[in-house]
């Protein structure tokens, strides 16, 4: 797509590569072709399951690029579809995303991960929402963050601007494991392919309704789930692919997922 945004494809799985030198940082012009990249995957039927990755090993991601901020790239209405990096308000967005992280993950970079459903992480990766220490407030890390680990630890990383290294970060479920850099990816693909040959409706539905649950009461949701009140779930329980999975096990077969 560009040489600062690479993409490849293998079957269902996308792998979307941010490649800029030194820290992987991301300007306006960066976060608008990374949205891009994202709806193009959002709305690719044969699509299932995207890999969010970073060139080099130092920097996963060093998050908004002060530098070009501080030369006058202040855009910060500007982030194109998905606001900052593409993904984290991306509207509909009802596949996977992996996070394989390696390196470095801060401020922007760090929220950046939160948006993925999965993170992966290699030994050396350290994660910090630095933004305190600049005067500014880590706006989707101060929402996302306690939501994801215990308050005082959110906290605390948002008021002290504190580095965690992956081993923290997975005791309190932050990551869902930690590699060796040398593995990171192969596990990475391994849990994609994993994913992509499961059923695309049922994995649509999931995120939809976790996503739509966040802002109701457990019973509010089990409602509007079993009235197929949200279009992800009224399409799949109207499939033939909630057939195929029933009738798959009486045969003694793997199912045959059609996305239909």
């Amino acid at each position: 797509m560009s040489e600062m945004i690479k993409t490849r494809r293998e079957g269902a799985i996308i792998e979307i590569t941010l490649d800029r030198p030194k820290a992987n940082a991301i300007d306006s012009r960066t976060s608008r072709l990374m949205g891009e990249t994202f709806k193009k995957f959002r709305d690719d039927p044969d699509l299932r399951v995207a890999i969010l990755k970073t060139a080099g090993d130092k920097f996963f991601c060093a998050g908004w690029d002060l530098k070009s901020a501080a030369s006058g790239d202040l855009a910060v209405d500007d982030f194109g579809v998905g606001g900052f990096g593409g993904v984290q308000e991306l509207r509909g967005l009802n596949k996977l995303v992996i996070a394989c992280v390696n390196g470095i993950t801060f401020g922007g970079g760090f929220e950046l991960a939160l948006s993925c459903d999965l993170i992966y992480a290699s030994d050396h990766s350290t994660f910090a929402l630095p933004e305190i220490r600049v005067g500014v407030m880590a706006d989707a890390g101060t929402i996302k963050l306690p939501r994801r680990i215990p308050y005082h630890i959110a906290m605390e990383l948002l008021v002290t601007g504190r580095h965690m290294n992956a081993a923290e970060a997975h005791r309190w479920g932050l990551v869902n494991e930690v590699l060796p850099k040398d593995k990171l990816e192969d596990r990475v693909w391994e849990v994609a392919r994993l994913v992509a040959g499961g059923p695309p409706l049922v994995l649509a539905a999931i995120k939809e309704t976790i996503r739509e649950a966040e802002t109701l009461s457990f019973q509010d949701a089990m409602n509007r789930v079993a009235r197929r009140q949200l279009a992800t779930v009224d399409t799949y329980r109207s499939s033939e692919d909630r057939i195929e999975g029933p009738r798959a096990f009486a045969e003694k077969r793997a199912p045959v997922w059609k996305g239909r």
